[in-house]
């Protein structure tokens, strides 16, 4: 059974729309350097619902091929780094992560 895990970031007040890009970018290489990912989207939130964004800004959706993948994932080196790049820049991140089934 395949499964998603759904992120979203909240920065601080020094984030720039060019570094919103760039962790965009990082997020979207993950995809290359990542066993077992079977589809990854990341975006800066553009929602016209401006009372329920609450600071979030930043979208991750990743389709992990199974559970042990997901697992795997954490630990990975390239997430690593990722996870690495955002200090001093995030103030909370939300994550959520649910089996689905094979497509």
């Amino acid at each position: 059974m395949m499964f998603e895990h759904l992120v979203v970031f909240k920065f601080n007040d020094k984030i720039t729309s060019d570094k919103q890009q760039e962790f965009v970018a990082q997020l979207l290489a993950l995809q290359e350097q990542v066993p077992g990912i079977v589809d990854l989207t990341a975006g800066v939130n553009i929602t016209e619902e401006t009372d329920r964004i609450q600071g979030f800004t930043i979208g991750l959706r990743v389709t992990f091929e199974d559970q042990e993948a997901l697992r795997n994932y954490g630990p990975h080196p390239a997430h690593q780094a990722f996870v690495a790049s955002l200090n001093g820049w995030v103030e909370n991140v939300i994550v959520t992560d649910y089996p689905i089934p094979s497509r």
